[in-house]
């Protein structure tokens, strides 16, 4: 029987015992999201604290109870948030806009941490328009 030469005999068994990549991650199960609606009006979201479950789907009602327009601003969320793909076009350097008596739903998985919420609107900040996101 032939002899293979080392330099190729070597790659081929090392890419022959490899192990196989790991498969993709399963896509959640949207049915089943925990529906959570936030309130955005005059100088304050409702709730201001959101209390979600750390790698548990849920879907987020964002509701301009308002004619003015607010956004919900939390980019550090967002960045390490899965969202769903189709969503992830609603969010802007971790903000979704939203027009007067408009209403968005954004499905994502959160991870455990704590989130800094706020409206970037001029002064609404400073008014009140603020709050966080609590994901244990």
């Amino acid at each position: 029987m032939p002899k293979l030469p080392l330099s190729i005999a070597l790659p081929v068994l090392a890419i022959l015992t490899a192990p196989a990549a790991p498969a993709a991650a399963a896509e959640p199960d949207w049915s089943h999201a925990a529906r959570v609606e936030v309130q955005l009006s005059s100088f304050k979201f409702t709730p201001a604290t959101i209390h979600l479950r750390a790698g548990q789907p849920v879907l987020l009602h964002l509701v301009n109870a308002g004619s003015g327009g607010h956004d919900f601003t939390a980019r550090d969320f967002f960045a390490a948030a899965a969202v769903r793909g189709g969503d992830a076009a609603l969010v802007h350097d971790g903000s979704v806009s939203l027009g007067g008596h408009q209403s968005r739903d954004i499905a994502l998985v959160p991870p455990a941490g704590h989130y800094a919420l706020k409206c970037t609107h001029a002064f609404h900040r400073m008014m009140g328009m603020a709050g966080e996101i609590v994901v244990d």
